[in-house]
């Protein structure tokens, strides 16, 4: 478990961010905390200066339904990057585990088989109270810290695309 708070960024100061145009994918499940990681996703995306209609929400009943979603979202081509939102809260049997590892797969499905980066926002803790304090309590909000990464995959395959022919670090 952190112990620390870990929102908090450096203010990313992208020239080009306007143009940006993100989906966010949320689950319903656990709404009490996922809505809560949606909105900090949207606070920073906002602060960072991507455009209200930029930005795009799409609601799924639970988290292995982020797969598909984020996957479709993908494969539209767009969309410069997603966010896939979810929470499951460990419980008695190992459904947690299945769940958990499937919408870790799917999200990296998304990221290596289509040229749209997906950002994995998906808490997976033990109880309640760890889910709130990082969905905006004592340790932060992910969604902050999956919209900031979202803007930098973002800037990475935009400058990567400038150099093209020139793929390589230190060359």
């Amino acid at each position: 478990m952190a112990t620390v708070n870990l929102s908090d960024y450096k203010p990313l100061q992208l020239t080009d961010a306007g143009s940006f145009r993100i989906g966010i994918v949320v689950s319903e499940w656990n709404g009490f905390v996922t809505h809560n990681l949606r909105d900090g996703a949207l606070e920073t995306l906002k602060k960072e200066g991507v455009l209200e209609e930029n930005i795009q929400l799409f609601s799924v009943p639970g988290a292995f339904e982020l797969n598909y979603a984020s996957m479709q979202l993908c494969k539209e081509r767009t969309f410069d990057a997603v966010i896939s939102i979810g929470c499951v809260i460990r419980g008695e049997t190992p459904h947690f585990d299945y769940v958990c590892s499937a919408v870790a797969q799917g999200i990296k499905d998304c990221n290596i088989l289509t040229d749209t980066p997906t950002i994995f926002c998906l808490l997976t803790d033990d109880n309640k109270e760890q889910s709130i304090a990082r969905s905006g309590g004592d340790l932060g909000n992910k969604g902050v810290e999956a919209a900031a990464t979202a803007l930098q995959m973002i800037d990475f395959k935009r400058k990567l695309s400038v150099k093209k022919g020139h793929i390589g670090f230190g060359s």
